[in-house]
């Protein structure tokens, strides 16, 4: 797990460079920047290379992910999203992503405020 950002405070506007923000690699080929984000919300932009898999399965007990594809494709099981899906998932829900033409998706995980 990654240690996200501070949050933006109340009554400010963040201005942000995303490529600025150091990345870190969790897996071959898969990039992580944790932006600030609000209470209660994570934020990331995920880069993938071409043949890049999520390390690991991607598990949500608690708690719901969502993610919207900017640019490439993303893999999940059957289903290919290209550029403009967003994609929801609720608790009790689990996947790994996957691409073959490489990515770069913007997401936010919901957590107890």
């Amino acid at each position: 797990m990654m240690t996200p950002p501070e949050q933006v405070p109340p009554g400010r506007t963040l201005h942000l460079d995303v490529d600025g923000v150091p990345p870190v690699e969790p897996g071959p080929g898969v990039r992580v920047r944790m932006l600030p984000g609000m209470p209660g919300i994570r934020t990331w932009v995920i880069d993938l290379a071409p043949g890049a898999v999520w390390p690991d399965l991607d598990v949500h007990d608690a708690y719901g992910e969502a993610y919207f594809v900017v640019s490439g494709q993303i893999v999940e099981g059957d289903l290919t999203h290209g550029p403009g899906t967003y994609v929801a998932f609720g608790p009790g829900t689990s996947h790994r992503p996957r691409t073959e033409t490489g990515a770069r998706v913007f997401g936010f995980n919901y957590d107890a405020a």
